[in-house]
């Protein structure tokens, strides 16, 4: 059995084995050049951060916040408050005054560490109404710090308090003392439903999260991992620390609008996604083909036919591929698809895992034919993120989320919900006993929300059961698998299905304008705004043919029959998304109440 160090010591114990050797990649603040930082480098300001945080006079278990964007000093934060056993509470970047203050309340944090300008006003703002707080510690360097602002200080400034380890024979009474029971973070759900809750997730549940997966997730010291999404989500959060725990280099990304850009320019060989990144590139990559000329377009269908037949017939099957198939295959890999994923920056591509959503089976036979392991899995934040996943090497199936990790029990409960048992799940809510009382069974198994089912070993899940709609004429309808089904359209960015005790599925869609404008002007439709767009007939009809063609495959009761074009994206600032953009349904219908009651007039 492989057993990592506590996250207490484990970047010391790397850094003695991996010295001068790279550890992370990044850019500053705003900055165009990539950085290096070294094993050694990262323990020293680790143990810095360490030091510092004693003289600010923070106790173990107590919670400390992070209020940024991905970011090097992010992840020393972690790591120097785990090694005096404090509490970390990460939150989004993009969150609000109202929701920083909750969880600032929720939590007593006293020292709250932040990214950039907007990090810092808000957290300025809510200063006031926050009685613990009595810290902002800012990481940009460039941030103009309010000139009577007494409580904040530079991240700089902060690790000179820690500077030559004053404290050092503390800190290591403190690596000693730290135990699995100890709480590691508080991380905070998104909150589709109501008020986030605050996930308790300890060093104990990391400890066999990582031991899990690393039975089955094939990360090696060799690898360079790019993190695009944030750290404050669990997905990326173990992630990152499993990378770390197996010395692979990580490639920090602090602007997710500029992933595509930062693949080509470092060349990762892995990172974790969301569905919704391999949508984007699906749909550019047949957005590209189109484009092409017939005999180019010929050429690359069948490319794809052969890495289908090859990958998905036989591979993901575990049956062996026909002589002929696979030289057919290496030859077509070796050129055509091999230029498709330089364009993409994965010049030596590893593994991919994907999780977070419903993967739609065109996008999962897609990036699998074209040759990335796609590794499609399943998780919560209250499971410590890997629930289940699919195995490189071992037979899978497009539309499972793979096998359930080693320690992990998963049970079906009579009603078809997804129940959870083992190490990695959490122990409950901070400062919550009733919901936490509510979120077992009485077995002791976690109740997940979603409803699934097992076949042959593997997971697959069917839909949220808080979010199953049923029309006025008695039929259930799962609404995110019919916006997967759609969103692999290359011209609709956003969609809610709307049919909750209404006699027929209709839908809100947000088009990718830059593609719907170019084919205006492709086919002289004139229009002077989006909202000329949304209006325009011959637009409409173009999506609902679109539509239509993709929908086949669904039930007649399931089948979009009207939609709004909107001329606006969802937002967080609105409540329309959450932090990890899930959509708030109750607040979408209520913000668009007007627009849905006009599609069944």
């Amino acid at each position: 059995m492989h057993a990592f160090s506590h996250l207490s010591v484990m970047v010391h114990e790397q850094a003695k084995k991996y010295g001068s050797r790279e550890v992370m990649m990044y850019k500053d603040f705003g900055g165009t050049e990539w950085k290096s930082c070294s094993w050694s480098e990262f323990s020293d300001t680790v143990k810095t951060v360490s030091n510092a945080l004693l003289n600010l006079g923070v106790k173990p278990q107590e919670n400390i916040g992070i209020f940024s964007q991905n970011c090097v000093q992010y992840l020393m934060c972690d790591y120097g408050a785990w090694g005096v056993r404090v509490v970390t509470i990460p939150f989004y970047a993009t969150s609000s005054e109202q929701q920083i203050q909750f969880m600032i309340n929720d939590a007593r944090v006293r020292i709250l560490f932040v990214g950039e300008q907007e990090q810092y006003d808000k957290a300025r703002r809510v200063f006031s109404h926050c009685p613990s707080m009595e810290r902002i510690i800012v990481f940009d360097g460039q941030v103009r710090i309010a000139e009577h602002d007494a409580n904040a200080m530079y991240f700089s400034d902060f690790l000179k308090l820690g500077g030559g380890h004053p404290r050092q024979s503390e800190v290591d009474n403190m690596y000693a003392q730290a135990c699995d029971e100890d709480i590691a973070n508080i991380l905070y759900t998104s909150g589709t439903t109501g008020d986030s809750k605050g996930v308790i997730l300890t060093h104990g549940q990391y400890n066999h999260a990582l031991t899990a997966n690393h039975h089955c997730v094939p990360l090696t010291e060799n690898d360079r991992v790019l993190n695009f999404l944030p750290f404050a989500h669990i997905f990326e959060k173990a992630w990152a620390v499993l990378c770390l725990c197996e010395g692979a280099s990580l490639i920090v990304n602090t602007y997710p609008q500029e992933v595509q850009k930062s693949m080509r320019e470092t060349h990762p060989t892995s990172m974790c996604a969301v569905p919704r990144f391999w949508e984007k590139v699906y749909s550019g990559v047949l957005e590209k083909i189109e484009k092409s000329n017939p005999v180019q377009r010929k050429v690359f269908k069948n490319a794809l036919a052969v890495g289908r037949k090859h990958n998905i017939e036989y591979l993901s099957r575990g049956k062996r591929p026909p002589v002929a198939l696979h030289f057919e295959y290496e030859m077509i890999n070796k050129t055509i698809f091999s230029l498709v994923r330089k364009e993409l920056g994965l010049t030596h591509p590893n593994i991919f895992p994907t999780a977070g959503a419903a993967i739609a089976p065109k996008v999962e036979e897609f990036v699998h034919s074209i040759g990335l392991n796609m590794l499609a899995g399943y998780g919560l934040t209250e499971s410590m993120a890997t629930v289940s996943c699919n195995h490189l090497g071992k037979p899978y199936s497009i539309g499972s989320v793979g096998y359930p990790i080693d320690s992990i029990k998963v049970k079906i409960s009579e009603e078809g919900e997804v129940l959870l048992k083992g190490p990695t799940i959490t122990p409950g809510y901070y400062n919550r006993e009733d919901q936490t009382k509510a979120s077992f069974d009485e077995e002791g198994y976690f109740r997940t929300g979603d409803s699934g089912y097992m076949k042959g070993g593997e997971l697959f899940l069917k839909e949220r059961i808080k979010d199953l709609f049923k029309t006025s004429n008695g039929k259930y309808i799962a609404p995110q698998m019919i916006e997967t089904t759609l969103l692999v359209d290359k011209y609709i960015d956003q969609i809610a299905v709307i049919a909750d005790m209404r006699q027929f599925v209709s839908a809100l869609i947000i088009p990718e304008y830059s593609l719907l404008e170019e084919y205006a002007r492709e086919h002289g439709i004139a229009f002077g705004s989006r909202e000329d767009l949304c209006a325009d007939e011959r637009i409409r009809k173009m999506m609902m043919e679109r539509i239509d063609t993709l929908q086949q495959q669904l039930t007649h009761y399931e089948q979009v029959k009207r939609f709004t074009l909107l001329p606006n994206h969802f937002t967080m600032e609105r409540g329309e998304l959450t932090n990890t953009l899930k959509l708030k349904r109750r607040v979408v219908a209520e913000n668009y109440k007007k627009e849905i009651d006009r599609m069944y007039e």
